[in-house]
């Protein structure tokens, strides 16, 4: 990866590749989830947590067998051992199961594929007349008549806890590599004639692997095509499939229009006929029917009601509520505020640790003043007030309802209900003032 970071902690899809396996993997509800961790294994503990995972350490790194030796000791005497490689993230659970229904809790099973070029794979060696599995063979041992065989190896495989502590121990390091293959356990199964079944996955990406940053882009782009086509399916409006990201879960109604180029990361719903407009970013966000988010808005940890007008150019930051048919408008930033139904902030403003009311009108150039470069402070704007352009509330302030304020005030005082207030000084202008010339060269 030419990178100080952990392959497996590399993202695809805004969440690191073994992530996307573990969340797989927890869907087969299992006892235990064990991770064998090498290189760069204190960061990857860090950065990956649950209560549900067990972490062994494989100080060297001999081989896939070697690994799996590793945790022997976590695993139970009876049930099943399911394989899976942190660096392979998008096998689906559909072809997890399906690999566990044919092991009928009993026989070995694996994942094997058939692809066009085979190079670099382990080899399937089938017995010429029944078809059955009799060997794996990787790549650097096999032979010209086994490196001609197109069916592989995926790794993935699923094998009787009653034969895996018992074959463990037998495996050895007499290859090319010097390590200890857990392939070997099948050629162990086939000699005491324990049956070893096998499926395929639908779809080969599912079994692609990360070794290189052109992988991880082969895979992202994989990744979001077979989403955007999901979103398609469900009859959600998209511009172009290929120019969407989703970095997490989207859920959207009926009529949804997503334009080019946005993202959505984290949990984000889009309810009945939203409009996404192009270069929208949306994290963690939950926007009610009709509303209408404009280009180039960034949207964060925020709930957005009906029939609002968003953007363009918006900025709103976490811990913030929009009631119905609000509007921010262009170069308008609110942070965790709550604003009132029918209220506005149509340009250049800033709205921070604040609480709008109902049919509010915020003028251009406004700005609640909440911090005070120690502390954050609240203001208060209650239903039907005016706020005239430039205008800076100081908090903590509260501007009562039905209260104008004119524009260019600065207000650090709580005003009175129904009033007009301004802070202006008196205009005076200088006749004899000349405005400053360049000077000549």
């Amino acid at each position: 990866m030419q990178s100080s970071l952990p392959k497996v902690l590399h993202t695809l899809a805004g969440n690191p590749l073994l992530l996307h396996v573990i969340n797989t993997a927890r869907l087969l509800s299992p006892n235990k989830i064990c991770i064998v961790i090498g290189h760069g294994g204190e960061l990857i503990q860090r950065s990956i947590v649950g209560d549900d995972l067990t972490w062994v350490m494989q100080e060297r790194q001999l081989g896939t067998g070697h690994a799996v030796m590793q945790v022997q000791s976590h695993l139970d005497k009876d049930g099943l051992t399911l394989v899976l490689y942190g660096d392979v993230p998008l096998v689906s659970i559909h072809t997890l199961r399906e690999l566990i229904v044919i092991a009928r809790g009993k026989y070995c099973a694996l994942l094997t594929a058939v692809v066009e070029d085979p190079f670099g794979y382990g080899r399937i060696v089938r017995d010429s007349e029944t078809r059955t599995i009799i060997a794996i063979i990787e790549q650097k041992d096999a032979d010209a008549e086994q490196q001609a065989i197109h069916e592989i190896n995926t790794g993935v495989m699923l094998i009787p806890n009653v034969y895996l502590h018992e074959w463990l121990p037998k495996l050895e390091n007499n290859n090319m590599q010097h390590e200890y293959y857990l392939t070997d356990i099948i050629a162990i199964a086939v000699k005491q004639n324990v049956y070893v079944a096998s499926s395929q996955p639908e779809n080969l990406w599912e079994v692609m692997g990360v070794n290189n940053r052109r992988q991880l882009a082969e895979l992202e782009r994989i990744y979001q095509k077979v989403y955007a086509d999901k979103l398609l399916d469900r009859g959600v409006g998209l511009s172009d499939p290929a120019r969407i990201d989703i970095r997490g879960e989207l859920v959207c109604g009926s009529d949804v229009e997503i334009d080019i180029n946005c993202i959505f990361e984290g949990a984000v719903k889009l309810n009945d006929a939203v409009q996404v407009g192009a270069h929208c970013i949306l994290k963690n966000v939950t926007v009610a029917a009709k509303t209408v988010i404009l280009p180039y808005s960034l949207i964060e940890d925020t709930e957005i009601g009906e029939n609002c007008k968003i953007g363009p150019y918006a900025r709103i930051r976490p811990g913030s509520k929009l009631s119905n048919r609000v509007h921010i408008g262009n170069f308008v930033e609110v942070k965790n505020s709550q604003v009132g139904l029918g209220s506005k902030a149509n340009h250049l403003s800033y709205i921070g640790d604040s609480i709008v009311g109902e049919n509010v009108n915020i003028g251009a150039g406004t700005i609640t003043c909440n911090y005070d470069g120690a502390n954050k402070h609240q203001t208060i704007i209650e239903d039907d007030v005016f706020i005239g352009s430039g205008t800076q509330l100081v908090a903590p302030v509260k501007i009562s309802k039905g209260s104008t304020i004119g524009a260019g005030s600065t207000i650090t005082r709580n005003t009175p209900e129904g009033a007009l207030t301004v802070t202006r000084t008196k205009q005076v202008s200088f006749t004899e003032w000349k405005r400053p010339v360049k000077s000549k060269k």
